[in-house]
């Protein structure tokens, strides 16, 4: 079996998994003051340091996952305008009731220009969420250019880096932004598990009320294995990110040079490297997800996260893309565990999916 499909869910990293088994042995909530609270706090915070060091970040608030942690950051500043590009997550999309929604070029970046036009035709400022890395093509958004604009209009930003972690550089304190997502299962820890970075001059109104845990923003009992999972798996891929970023540059040149037919979508802008949208004319994205998993390989038609929906992305339909074209898109993505053996296989599967097909139409 082959599994590319690590931009839904990447596989558990044995460091995650060592680190959850020893957080297992001990007992206690942290918030309890005796000896076995305060020890499981100790794990939690140590993780919570290890966790803002690594991504230059201020202070973090852990969530249930990268969803809760969109949630979180777009409704708690309180009632103002929002902004959002026309590529984020459904996330992002769906995390307000009535978002503004900023357009992005045909080669998948947000229109700098229309964003400025924007932003300045509200009477107040608000808050602009723009995702660091698209989960569907890798398209790397300029975000430091959109947080100078927003800044110079006194707008606040957001920011969902849950594909950038591991991949590209990341720092909290270069980019600018006032908030960043981070999901665990992105990057190899555990699901169930994610956090919203912040400045500290950040006070958010809380969605989940209770006993007034991560500094009054998120209540609720924290799961230290899994945030010490979380934390062993980030540690991990920030510290071999340049390596693994070149290993899997490789291969997805590879998978670009051997198929001349496939469209590359995103392939004009600047793009993460673990992560392909390819498009396979005449043949439906549902046909080649059944035939490549019947092939024992593993991809997806975009984001995993509708429940086992499948619907045109609103990605590629941003990006201007036909509906013929959006239809006849899948996404493959790789990660640590993926070898060049399974992408001669993927090649191979890919180049017979189209071929008998061309077959089928000219018989």
């Amino acid at each position: 079996m082959i599994y590319l499909d690590y931009n839904a869910s990447v596989p558990l990293r044995p460091c995650a998994k060592k680190a959850m088994l020893e957080a297992y042995d001990f007992e206690g909530n942290p918030s309890s003051p005796h000896f076995a609270g305060r020890k499981v706090r100790s794990l939690i915070d140590e993780a919570r340091k290890s966790l803002v060091k690594g991504i230059h970040g201020q202070r973090l608030v852990f969530t249930s996952g990268g969803t809760e942690a969109n949630a979180l950051a777009l409704s708690g500043l309180g009632e103002m305008p929002l902004v959002v590009s026309s590529v984020e997550h459904e996330s992002v999309l769906k995390a307000h009731t009535n978002p503004c929604v900023a357009p992005v070029t045909a080669a998948g970046i947000l229109d700098l220009v229309y964003l400025e036009k924007l932003l300045a035709s509200f009477d107040t400022p608000g808050l602009l969420s723009l995702m660091l890395v698209n989960n569907e093509t890798g398209v790397i958004q300029p975000l430091q250019d959109a947080v100078m604009i927003a800044r110079k209009l006194g707008w606040k930003v957001h920011t969902d880096a849950s594909q950038a972690l591991g991949h590209i550089p990341l720092s909290f304190e270069e980019l600018g932004v006032d908030m960043m997502t981070l999901s665990s299962h992105k990057c190899g820890g555990p699901t169930g598990v994610g956090a919203l970075v912040l400045k500290e001059d950040i006070q958010l109104h809380p969605l989940i009320r209770g006993g007034g845990q991560e500094f009054g923003m998120r209540s609720g009992t924290l799961a230290a294995p899994l945030i010490v999972g979380f934390a062993a798996a980030a540690l991990e891929v920030l510290s071999e990110r340049e390596e693994q970023t070149n290993r899997l540059r490789e291969l997805q040149k590879k998978v670009e040079d051997a198929l001349p037919m496939a469209r590359v979508y995103g392939k004009e802008s600047p793009r993460a490297a673990h992560v392909l949208c390819l498009g396979m004319p005449g043949v439906s994205s549902e046909l080649q997800l059944m035939s490549f998993d019947l092939k024992g390989i593993a991809i997806s038609m975009g984001s995993a996260c509708s429940s086992g929906k499948t619907k045109e992305s609103h990605v590629l339909k941003g990006m201007g893309l036909s509906s013929e074209d959006v239809k006849c898109a899948i996404r493959m993505s790789m990660g640590w565990k993926t070898s060049e053996k399974d992408i001669d296989n993927f090649i191979k599967a890919w180049n017979e999916i189209f071929l008998s097909q061309q077959m089928k139409e000219a018989s």
